[in-house]
């Protein structure tokens, strides 16, 4: 009744290989960028018609089909709910996350955004893959790392102090010590936000334990960098 059935059915046809020889190149991606628009006109309860054609566009060979997923995940789990998303989305949000960095770049951009739609416990276990982000397949990509400290300094206020000092914090410093002066500075807010976190919420043990941390590896350091980085620090704070 929402969509005719003929032109869903074409719509549902552009993942046919054949018809990428005898149409388009580029239809699945085609079909993987409207797939959103597709998802939100239907409603999440004819989510059905579209999940074994979602499955294909995600596991498609060509990267800018699986790219052009990634950067809508966000958007799509926003239609589909929090049951569907856990059911369907996150699966293929894992996958994202071990592919090529053309990839994981769709996923990182939109983190904050899909990560906070979950449950607090399925989000707890991204905690321990964050750290996979500041791995990348070419170590010249410094926006990914920016992206990842930019995205970090949102997802502070999805998980509790604790949390924070025992996985985000070991991250924020690494890109305190980046090679790229770009990935330090908005690193030195990510450190900032951090310890404002901490105060916010009480936790002045941590928040003295990572003040001390901050002393003794950039105020004492050796190079000059370090010290320097423990200024910038104070400055934005």
């Amino acid at each position: 009744d929402i969509i005719p059935q003929p032109l869903l059915d074409q719509y549902l046809s552009m993942t046919d290989p054949a018809r990428a020889q005898t149409v388009d190149t580029e239809i699945a991606k085609h079909c993987a960028y409207s797939l959103p628009g597709v998802a939100l006109t239907l409603g999440r309860q004819n989510w059905h018609c579209l999940k074994d054609t979602y499955e294909t566009l995600a596991s498609d060979v060509q990267w800018k089909v699986r790219r052009t997923l990634a950067f809508s995940i966000h958007e799509l789990a926003v239609i589909l709910g929090d049951q569907l998303t856990a059911a369907d989305l996150v699966p293929i949000f894992n996958g994202f996350l071990k592919d090529l960095d053309e990839v994981r770049i769709g996923v990182l951009k939109h983190l904050y955004d899909f990560l906070k739609l979950l449950h607090a416990d399925k989000r707890r276990e991204y905690l321990y893959q964050l750290q996979e982000f500041v791995v990348t397949d070419n170590s010249r990509n410094w926006r990914f790392r920016y992206e990842l400290a930019e995205q970090l300094i949102l997802i502070l206020e999805l998980y509790n102090p604790n949390d924070v000092y025992d996985y985000l914090r070991h991250i924020a410093l690494t890109l305190c010590s980046d090679k790229v002066s770009e990935v330090r500075w908005i690193s030195f807010k990510l450190v900032v936000a951090i310890l404002q976190k901490f105060y916010a919420n009480c936790a002045n043990a941590l928040g003295l334990n990572f003040i001390n941390e901050l002393v003794v590896r950039f105020r004492h350091c050796s190079k000059w960098v370090g010290r320097q980085a423990f200024a910038f620090i104070c400055q934005v704070g």
